[in-house]
């Protein structure tokens, strides 16, 4: 703070005895210690405080400059988006002016073809094919059989899949060895 080397406090303190004297200098350096505390104190106060607002408005400014990236950062997204808006703007309106051209050149094209044709009328579009829609019905449902033109012979409704598609029958399945079935008389006792 100041620039007081030792001499200078020797000097001082040397003078202050003699003007003060023995009694009173012990107060007086009491008093001068606590003015030196107060001062310092004061001094941090007021530096602490110059700190904090530096350091409040370096966050401000730092605030500021992020919100003022941002906004840029935005405007350059805004600025992109329209101009891909109008562009595929462009682009949409391009397509519709072909496909006009392209449409004018077919009705003008069939409209040659009917002069070529000697006055007969125009053909109409082809009636929309009707698809018969069926329900997927499953084997065990009694309602739905095939018709009975459709059957093999020796083939029974209930061998027969719900489309009229034959399933396997008692005369394609492989027959199952015939096993000896014990009596009652064998006692569980086995053959041999």
């Amino acid at each position: 703070m100041f620039d007081i080397g030792f001499s200078e406090i020797f000097v001082i303190a040397i003078v202050a005895l003699l003007v003060l004297g023995p009694e009173r200098l012990p107060k007086a350096a009491r008093f001068a210690g606590l003015w030196v505390r107060r001062a310092r104190a004061q001094w941090h106060s007021v530096k602490s405080e110059l700190e904090n607002e530096l350091a409040a408005e370096e966050l401000k400014r730092s605030l500021r400059e992020t919100q003022d990236s941002l906004r840029e950062a935005q405007q350059g997204f805004n600025e992109g988006l329209d101009e891909a808006r109008n562009r595929i703007k462009r682009e949409q309106e391009s397509l519709q002016r072909e496909l006009d051209a392209l449409d004018r050149d077919v009705r003008g094209a069939s409209a040659q073809a009917e002069g070529v044709q000697g006055g007969t009328p125009p053909q109409s579009q082809p009636a929309p094919v009707e698809i018969e829609e069926r329900s997927l019905a499953s084997a065990s449902d009694p309602d739905v059989y095939p018709q009975d033109d459709l059957i093999e012979p020796h083939t029974g409704r209930h061998d027969v899949h719900a489309r009229g598609l034959p399933v396997e029958t008692d005369s394609e399945a492989q027959p199952e060895p015939v096993r000896p079935t014990p009596s009652a008389s064998d006692d569980g006792a086995q053959r041999r």
